[in-house]
C-alpha cells in the first residue's frame, strides 16, 4: 500500500478539531484528503472543487476492491453531515459540503466545500493545528483519528487533559458506553491502540476521578524515537532467499485469503511476481507474514 507523502498537510482550526460531529472513518478519509489539496499559497473560495481519488483513499488504508465503492457511499454520506462549532459565545451549525460531482470513468469525485466551513480548514485562521495525512494512514477508527487531532493541538506539551463530558459531546457520543467502562475499551482504548501503531506518537493515558466517578481522561505523548522506529522495522523483516522468494511467492498467489491484492484481469502468475516484489519490501511484507507462517515458513 503506497503512504501519503509527508508533504500531503491536514490543516484545521482548534475550533473545527474541537467541535460536536460524528463522521465515519471513512468520511474523514474523504475530508482529510481533500483538505490536504487545499492550497496554502493563495486565498480560496467556495467556487473550488477538491478531487478526492481511490488511490487517495487506498493511501489511507481503505481497501483496493472496495475503494471507489467506499469513496462513492462516504461522498453521499458527507453531504448530509454538519458540525457544531463553538465560536466566542455563539454556536454555529454548518455542513461540511455544498456540492459533490462523480467522474465514473476515472472513479473520481469532486468535492466543493461549503462557504462557512472554509475559513476553519484553511490557513486562514489564527489558532490551527496541523499534520502530515500520513500519519492517520491505516487508522480505522474514526475516534482514533479524531482522539489523534486532539493530542497534536497539543504536541509541543506532550500532555493533555480532557474531561469525559467534553470527550463525549466533541464525538457525539450520544447515549453510547454510557459506562465508563465500555468507554475506556472501545472508545479510548482503540484509539490509542491505534495511534501508538500508525501514527508519529506513542501516547498512555490515565482516568482521573472526582470522588468515585472517572470524570477526565489525561493523555500522556511523545514522538516515537526514528532510530528505534527504523531498529524495529529491520527486526520485523526476514530476508528471505531468491528460492523461498519465488516458492513462497506462488504458494500465496493462490491463497484465497490474499485474491484482494489482484488487480482486475490479472493472473495467478502476475500476482505471483506482484507478492514477491512484497516479500522483498520490508514494510509489506508484514500483511504477508502470518500466511508464510501458515505454509510452513519459520523464522
Amino acid at each position: 500500500m503506497m503512504s501519503p507523502s509527508k508533504k500531503e498537510l491536514v490543516v484545521k482550526s482548534n475550533q473545527v478539531i474541537e467541535a460536536s460531529y460524528q463522521l465515519s472513518s471513512t468520511e474523514q478519509r474523504i475530508v482529510l484528503a481533500a483538505i490536504s489539496k487545499i492550497s496554502r499559497a493563495e486565498d480560496i473560495t467556495d467556487d473550488e472543487i477538491y478531487r478526492v481519488t481511490i488511490d487517495d483513499l487506498k493511501k489511507l488504508g481503505v481497501h483496493e476492491k472496495t475503494a471507489y465503492r467506499d469513496l462513492k457511499d462516504g461522498v453521499n454520506r458527507l453531504y448530509d453531515r454538519s458540525i457544531n462549532l463553538a465560536i466566542n459565545d455563539e454556536s454555529i451549525k454548518m455542513r461540511w459540503i455544498q456540492s459533490i460531482r462523480f467522474l465514473e470513468s476515472k472513479s473520481v469525485v469532486g468535492i466543493r466545500f461549503s462557504k462557512e466551513i472554509l475559513p476553519f480548514i484553511s490557513n486562514l485562521s489564527r489558532e490551527f493545528t496541523k499534520y502530515s495525512l500520513s500519519d492517520i494512514a491505516g487508522m480505522s477508527s474514526a475516534y482514533a483519528i479524531r482522539i489523534y487531532e486532539l493530542l497534536s493541538q497539543y504536541r509541543s506539551i506532550g500532555k493533555r487533559e480532557i474531561s469525559i463530558e467534553s470527550l463525549r459531546g466533541m464525538l457525539e457520543l450520544g447515549k453510547r458506553y454510557p459506562l465508563s467502562a465500555d468507554l475506556k475499551r472501545w472508545v479510548i482504548d482503540t484509539a490509542v491502540d491505534q495511534i501508538n501503531e500508525h501514527s508519529p506518537l506513542n501516547v498512555s493515558y490515565e482516568q482521573i476521578k472526582t470522588g468515585r466517578k472517572v470524570t477526565h481522561i489525561q493523555f500522556t505523548f511523545k514522538e516515537k524515537s526514528k532510530s528505534i522506529e527504523h531498529k524495529s522495522e529491520q527486526n520485523n523483516f526476514y530476508k528471505l532467499t531468491d528460492s523461498q522468494i519465488n516458492m513462497f511467492g506462488n504458494q500465496l498467489s493462490r491463497l484465497h485469503e490474499l485474491s484482494h491484492l489482484a488487480q482486475q484481469g490479472e493472473s495467478y502468475d502476475d500476482l505471483a511476481i506482484k507478492i514477491k516484489d512484497m516479500l522483498r519490501d520490508p514494510i509489506q511484507q508484514k500483511q504477508l507474514i502470518p500466511h508464510l507462517k501458515n505454509l510452513g515458513f519459520k523464522a
